[in-house]
């Protein structure tokens, strides 16, 4: 009896449910309240500042929201996705646009590594070799 109360009380550990807040947390009338915004300035003080911005073409401000939920031995999954794009030229806001959970795309990350081309594979006793010389001892300041 004690042998399956114990097996029992791992069982029930193991299966505990958790959920995380990953990113922002958006108000719940989030597409009004950014319709409304016509600087970047508003922007910021009202959601906060972008966690990445485009580098190329146009300026794009990206701040994304999901939920983690991690049930016991079981892959954790995210839901209630959110992700607003804003379209930003010289501190105006020219265009927002939010995207839930069904306007993205399903992306599957791929297995293995992505080749670098024209890189350099180098073995242990190459690096070693390699990087004598480049680096200053330490406290030297140079």
């Amino acid at each position: 009896m004690k042998k399956l109360f114990i097996i029992l009380v791992l069982a029930l550990t193991a299966c505990t449910f958790q959920t995380k807040h990953r990113g922002y947390v958006f108000p719940e009338d989030l597409e009004t309240r950014v319709a409304n915004i016509k600087t970047t300035a508003q922007l910021q003080e009202e959601i906060g500042d972008p966690q990445t911005r485009t580098i190329y073409g146009d300026e794009v401000w990206v701040y994304y929201s999901a939920e983690e939920n991690m049930r016991g031995p079981f892959p954790r999954t995210y839901d209630d996705k959110t992700v607003l794009l804003v379209w930003v030229k010289g501190g105006q806001v020219v265009k927002t646009k939010v995207l839930h959970d069904a306007d993205l795309p399903n992306v599957r990350i791929a297995q293995g590594e992505t080749e670098i081309p024209a890189a350099i594979e180098l073995n242990a006793i190459e690096e070693m070799f390699n990087n004598i010389g480049r680096f200053s001892p330490a406290g030297l300041g140079q």
